[in-house]
């Protein structure tokens, strides 16, 4: 019944909206045109230095009397000792007695006395046109502020294209919800914007944020006013210091959250004593409304906002309002304002000199340093390295290529260590990392997207979005001036990024569609196999439409590399192989002979589906094979999360698990024959390298020893029946010596190609490369630059 009325409620307005959506794209749609026609093409005035000897601190209220008396003393002692700074409080027509109680008991205030509520915009602008000074720092009347505030806000502008600096918000109250610190973000999301404050204590330094918060910022006054200050098309409240802040990134300006400027905000402010929840909502959805008719100029990101304005409206009057998602009430409120709107509009059109995409790019810690820093191909490189798993102990093959190449590349470069983790305990283990990587950071049970099975993003994909994680990147990237981003395993390839100067890399430790076209034969129901089949095209799709976001994409083999230019040609230039995939030989103890006899091992992690269905296949189909000629024969099974005993009991007298085993060397140098029976998967096995390194004859499928072996009997048996890995396996039982010589071969070629020594060192030499050709495309960019703006040829 509720429903229903409000359905008939919202029945005349729902009917017109419609038309209301089509003349609302008409009029922006007009406007851009009328801006094209005008458009003009010279250069924005010069950015001038402010002077950084003194501020104007603006203070807007409106009956806040007894917030000015309680905290306007704090903001006193700390510009006191230099007579050049000034205190404003710009009165909004109260009628508490505020203009009496600053007369009478803080003489040192100059007053403004407005004869009407302009609101917190209009009394800001005020302030800040009859400010003294060139920086003005705007608070909120319910602000305390640290007695050390002001200095670090003035050290922001040393660079005269800073538009504003933000304070660090506190709460007075340490026992609530830090909703607001003043290191804000954005992003465009469902055709609007979104907008959050973060709570990162690592940001210890100025730091980019999408916006300065107008009640504790400092701004540059005239870069203030050349962009007309807060706009009124938002009154009564919210969103005209986001709007600012955009405005300043699209015109080439930066904003920066300072953490040692530090502010307590007791969050007893006048919108809420004055405004009902409902009405401040209301508001709200207006505005996001308005930012993005005003502020957003690429269309398909407007289309975008229209199609899902649309569908909010809908859904609102048929299912009822949340929080952030517009409705009817809010559409028909925002269009009342479309007039002015256009107008400014036209204004933000002529102010900008970057686009939409850049804007929202540029407050990001990762994309900041790319286009405002410099970087040096020439100096000791910084490498960021995310894994999404754990690296230590490493446990699966994964963890031993990224484990080895971490000990080695750190003797060559500072590297910095993102791990991702499953248990608490995981990270005192991964700990070691920080013993010689410079730092090392962890995510504990971090949360990705739900499965869906109507997505068009792989599940393994959706299992690692995460907003927490993009921001840790960048934050990294920014404090530690990082040069090159190393991505691993295809789900992380969602964080690439479009850098100018930093290198981003992704190793791709095995084919995330070429593994699951050939896991299909080995799932048993027909509802797996269509769910894997669909994954199958979500993989195929993500993985070539994402890998040439990159500037290098390492895989495996030479056979992974070609497999993924036959599906997409475009990608070869990108592809590279033979600088990640490998060990450090001089860590295992060649033994090629004393071996213990009619013992076979198979090692791998079981949390890897391929290792399941190997083995599985092997104990079945290959087992009893082998014990009609040899019956003393014995498997040794060693990797964590191994299938329960119980499975197998009838070879149970042939099996011995021992689950994960600290030190993987010392059954390498004991049993007789190394089976790797891989059916699936894809990329090259590190166990049949730690094998080759160690002296254990090797058994493998052809899937198995992909990139590592081609040639039966040369570094190791292939064969892929069942009756033809006994017969190898039977083989290498009763000639050790052959089997030993060919271990000898196996050691001479790991030693001489997949030495993790070597190969990072070319990785390294990778990594410079990549560097150098994006520092020779910048100086070409800014030698045009040059060569335009000064007319010559």
């Amino acid at each position: 019944m509720a429903g229903l009325i409000r359905f008939l409620r919202a029945l005349p307005l729902l009917l017109i909206s419609p038309l209301l959506l089509v003349l609302s794209v008409l009029a922006l749609a007009v406007g851009d045109l009328l801006w094209l026609l005008r458009r003009n093409a010279a250069a924005p005035p010069a950015d001038e230095p402010p002077a950084r000897d003194a501020a104007s601190v603006v203070i807007p209220n409106w009956n806040g009397r007894d917030l000015l008396e309680r905290y306007l003393p704090s903001v006193i002692e700390a510009l006191a000792g230099n007579p050049a700074n000034e205190i404003i409080v710009v009165d909004n027509a109260s009628t508490d007695g505020s203009v009496d109680l600053l007369r009478r008991h803080f003489p040192q205030v100059r007053v403004l006395p407005l004869d009407r509520n302009l609101g917190f915009g209009g009394g800001s602008n005020t302030g800040v046109r009859e400010a003294r000074n060139d920086i003005v720092v705007l608070l909120n009347s319910d602000m305390r502020v640290d007695r050390g505030f002001l200095q670090p806000l003035l050290d922001c502008f040393a660079d005269e294209t800073v538009f504003a600096a933000s304070c660090q918000i506190f709460l007075s109250d340490p026992n609530r919800v830090r909703e607001e610190t003043g290191l804000t973000q954005a992003w465009w999301e469902d055709g609007t914007l979104r907008v959050r404050h973060r709570a990162d204590p690592a940001v210890t330094r100025p730091y980019p944020c999408f916006y300065g918060g107008g009640g504790s910022c400092a701004f540059d006054r005239r870069k203030f006013l050349e962009l007309g200050g807060f706009d009124r098309l938002y009154e009564p409240f919210y969103l005209e210091d986001t709007d600012l802040g955009y405005r300043a990134w699209k015109r080439g300006w930066k904003v920066f959250y300072q953490p040692a400027s530090v502010v307590f905000h007791e969050h007893r402010g006048t919108i809420g004593k004055h405004f009902r929840p409902e009405h401040i909502q209301a508001v709200l959805k207006k505005n996001y409304i308005l930012f993005c008719w005003k502020n957003i100029h690429e269309w398909p990101r407007l289309a975008s906002h229209f199609l899902f304005l649309y569908g909010s409206v809908l859904v609102s009057v048929f299912f009822g309002d949340e929080p952030l998602r517009a409705n009817l009430q809010a559409f028909w409120r925002a269009f009342t304002q479309l007039p002015g709107a256009v107008a400014a509009r036209l204004k933000a059109r002529r102010q900008a000199e970057a686009s939409d995409t850049e804007a929202f790019l540029l407050p990001l810690g990762g994309y900041f340093r790319d286009r405002f820093q410099t970087v040096n191909p020439a100096g000791r490189l910084r490498v960021l390295f995310v894994s999404p798993y754990p690296i230590c102990p490493p446990v699966h093959g994964g963890g031993v290529f990224m484990y080895q190449t971490l000990r080695e590349l750190s003797r060559l470069a500072e590297v910095h260590v993102v791990a991702l983790l499953d248990y608490d305990h995981q990270v005192e283990l991964n700990r070691e990392l920080a013993t010689f990587c410079a730092s090392a950071e962890f995510l504990v049970r971090m949360e990705g997207r739900t499965r869906h099975l109507a997505s068009m993003v792989p599940h393994a994909v959706r299992e690692f979005q995460n907003d927490d994680l993009a921001w840790l990147i960048h934050r990294i990237i920014y404090m530690q001036g990082i040069d090159v981003v190393q991505l691993e395993y295809t789900p992380l390839a969602q964080y690439a990024a479009g850098f100018r100067q930093l290198a981003c890399v992704l190793f791709e430790h095995d084919i995330y569609f070429q593994s699951i076209a050939r896991g299909l034969p080995y799932m048993a129901g027909w509802a797996e196999k269509i769910q894997a089949r669909f994954e199958y095209l979500r993989a195929l799709r993500y993985e070539l439409g994402i890998l040439d976001r990159f500037d290098r994409v390492q895989v495996c083999t030479t056979e992974n590399r070609r497999y993924l230019a036959s599906f997409a040609p475009r990608l070869a230039p990108l592809l590279q192989d033979g600088l990640r995939a490998g060990i450090d030989t001089s860590r295992y103890a060649f033994c090629p002979w004393a071996r213990d006899p009619c013992t076979m091992l198979f090692l791998g992690s079981f949390r890897h589906t391929p290792n399941q269905v190997a083995l599985d296949w092997f104990i079945r189909g290959v087992l009893p094979l082998i014990l009609r000629k040899r019956p003393e024969a014995r498997l040794v099974v060693v990797g964590s999360d191994a299938p329960p005993e119980h499975l197998y009991a009838d070879y149970a007298a042939a099996l011995e698990f021992r689950g994960f085993v600290e030190d993987i060397r010392e059954p390498l140098t004991r049993f007789s024959v190394f089976v790797c029976p891989v059916r699936s998967g894809s990329g090259v096995r590190v166990k049949l390298l730690e094998a080759f390194a160690a002296g254990i004859p090797v058994v493998s499928t052809r899937i198995g020893a992909e990139g590592l072996e081609y040639r039966n009997g040369r570094f190791c048996l292939l064969a892929d029946s069942p009756e033809a890995f006994a017969e190898a396996v039977l083989q290498v039982f009763e000639n050790p010596q052959a089997a030993a010589e060919m271990a000898i071969r196996a050691r001479e070629e790991v030693a001489a190609n997949w030495d993790m020594a070597v190969i990072t060192r070319k990785l390294e030499a990778s990594y410079r490369e990549v560097l150098e050709e994006k520092a020779g495309r910048t100086s070409g960019r800014d030698a045009l630059k040059t060569v335009s703006a000064t007319g010559t040829s």
